[in-house]
């Protein structure tokens, strides 16, 4: 008979989950990690897996998904405590740091992440879809700040600075060049 898990544990179990998941993604990537290696991190066995997820995939995009918004949330109320584009900059500073610790973040356009993202549902695809929507929404529904360009090519420049973290093998201290640049670049953008 299956051992059933108390709220708590449900809770731990499902965390802890997310946790291993996020390293092995950082780590291997979507292909390497297995539920079997996850499962054997956390201490339960593989059917004990699908009480918490229904599938590979479903855990995955939860782990996407709340980093994001983890991000996002962090991002904001960075913007929100200094109210100009000069919190633009910090919060944009918080999120290339962010993706440096979890560079399943920037590889969507990986052969890793494209066998992922044929792996999900429409519902998942649709989920990871808002919580990229949200991240935009960051930069442009500030009633405070308003754009010296086009949005379009201000969210642009946003992408392809914290884009620029696929070359931080290159590039001199990678997050002291990015820091330069969005101080550099933030009073080209925001009135």
């Amino acid at each position: 008979m299956a051992r059933s898990f108390t709220e708590r544990e449900k809770e731990n179990i499902r965390v802890s989950l997310q946790e291993a998941c996020k390293q092995s993604w950082t780590q291997y990537g979507y292909k390497k990690t297995s539920v079997d290696e996850l499962c054997r991190q956390v201490g339960i066995s593989k059917g004990a897996f699908y009480l918490f997820f229904e599938t590979k995939e479903d855990l995955f995009c939860e782990v996407l998904c709340s980093v994001q918004e983890q991000i996002c949330v962090a991002a904001s109320k960075i913007i929100e405590t200094h109210k100009d584009k000069y919190g633009v900059a910090e919060a944009l500073k918080l999120i290339y740091r962010e993706y440096d610790h979890n560079n399943f973040l920037y590889h969507a356009n990986s052969a890793d992440f494209t066998v992922f993202r044929n792996k999900l549902s429409e519902k998942q695809a649709e989920r990871i879809e808002a919580s990229n929507r949200m991240s935009r929404q960051l930069f442009v529904s500030q009633p405070y700040l308003k754009f010296k360009i086009d949005e379009d090519l201000a969210m642009s420049v946003i992408y392809a600075l914290i884009m620029n973290i696929k070359n931080k093998d290159i590039l001199h201290n990678h997050r002291e060049t990015f820091d330069f640049m969005v101080d550099r670049l933030i009073d080209s953008l925001y009135e």
